[in-house]
């Protein structure tokens, strides 16, 4: 016993994640759509296909694109979204045309001067084939390029496939819904900040709901994944994004991107980022520290570089307690603003070219205030209401899994 209790001690000291997370993942259950290549390869026989993916989209640990190649499937181009085809540029950052050096295949950037497929790039494509994997956000701006090409789709007459995957966050739904006075490029829909939904369903909202431009429709074929619910807990094997590196980062994503909107370092240029928070401005308050330093492709300028920052540690969370409550973790920015010294600082957005609208991230304008009031998280919540009940209504419609 005595031996148990120094090992037990150990791995709090060395793991200290390990003893609060056990979290159930069912991915050996699971299959996603792209890995059932029996129920869509024979349809892509004589196409031109064109892929919307990036460095997520796989089957086993091979990529879609050299999959189906390999499999004799004419792909004629690839269309790549934020972070580029094969995930390696900084969030934000523009991304270039190139082409792609195992199969010689075209890859089309939408994230760059291009934001949508032209009518000339649909010219030589019979069906287009979207397989990216999302983790369940209004502020994760995949779902905007699945709109975008949804239209493009539309408006030239050519089949959209999803290759559908599960959602890390589907076992939620959270947030306010966005008002659309608040509608920018990280917020472009009527939803909460969770919406609980897979990127098939989401796009079946799209449809159902008319939120594609001049009334169009999109003609839809989805590749479901099998033997999976919504409340499965799906561990993504490849990171969606540089900065999205941890499965801790995914269930605390939610959560502390909010922090995008305050003049607080959320980990950005460090190995952990999303799993920290704090400045400079709390030495003395809290005991944990890190130190934001330039990380190319991650975090070239990050807030507070090489400064110490002190604050609250993440990574400690009860990730079971966290799964279990089904929600926004708003105790974490009301802590930070109760104890930080200079309070009027706390939403400046003027020190730093990273630090983000937290309007437009929240999706609602009265956020700021409700926190510099000293409102509880209760009373806060309150405030989404009947809007979010009134959407989990209506995304009953669209759902593919229980």
């Amino acid at each position: 016993m005595k031996n148990q209790s120094i090992v037990l001690f150990v791995l709090v000291l060395l793991f200290p994640t390990a003893l609060f997370a056990q979290i159930h993942y069912s991915n050996a259950t699971i299959r996603t759509g792209a890995e059932q290549t029996e129920k869509y390869i024979p349809k892509l026989k004589g196409k031109r296909v064109a892929l919307i993916a990036n460095q997520t989209s796989i089957i086993g640990d091979r990529h879609l694109l050299d999959s189906l190649v390999k499999r004799g499937v004419q792909v004629v181009k690839v269309f790549g979204p934020e972070h580029g085809f094969r995930g390696n540029a900084s969030n934000g950052t523009s991304v270039g045309d190139e082409v792609d050096k195992n199969t010689g295949v075209k890859i089309i950037s939408l994230y760059g001067n291009k934001k949508k497929p032209t009518k000339e790039d649909l010219a030589d494509v019979d069906i287009l084939i979207y397989d990216i994997q999302d983790v369940g956000c209004r502020f994760y701006t995949n779902i905007n390029v699945l709109r975008d090409v949804m239209e493009s789709a539309a408006r030239y007459g050519k089949e959209l496939m999803i290759l559908d995957r599960p959602n890390p966050n589907a076992y939620f739904i959270d947030g306010p819904i966005l008002d659309m006075k608040n509608k920018s490029g990280i917020g472009q829909f009527p939803i909460p900040i969770v919406h609980g939904l897979t990127v098939a369903e989401f796009a079946q909202m799209v449809n159902g709901e008319g939120w594609l431009a001049d009334n169009l429709k999109c003609k839809l074929s989805i590749v479901k994944n099998a033997n999976y619910k919504h409340d499965m807990l799906y561990k993504l094997p490849v990171n969606p994004s540089p900065n999205l590196n941890t499965p801790e980062s995914i269930l605390l994503y939610p959560s502390t991107c909010l922090f995008e909107g305050v003049s607080l370092n959320h980990g950005r240029g460090t190995n952990y980022p999303f799993t920290r928070v704090g400045g400079p401005m709390y030495k003395g308050i809290y005991s944990f520290s890190f130190t934001p330093v330039s990380m190319p492709g991650r975090a070239e300028d990050p807030l507070y570089q090489d400064q110490v920052c002190y604050g609250l540690d993440l990574m400690k969370t009860d990730f079971n307690k966290l799964v279990k409550s089904k929600k926004i973790n708003l105790q974490w920015m009301i802590e930070l603003y109760a104890k930080h010294p200079n309070k009027a600082k706390f939403f400046d957005r003027s020190s730093h070219r990273q630090i983000g609208n937290i309007d437009f991230l929240v999706g609602v304008s009265e956020f700021k205030e409700q926190i510099k009031k000293g409102m509880t998280e209760e009373q806060i919540r309150k405030t989404w209401e009947p809007g979010l009940s009134k959407y989990k209504t209506m995304r009953k419609k669209y759902l593919l899994y229980k």
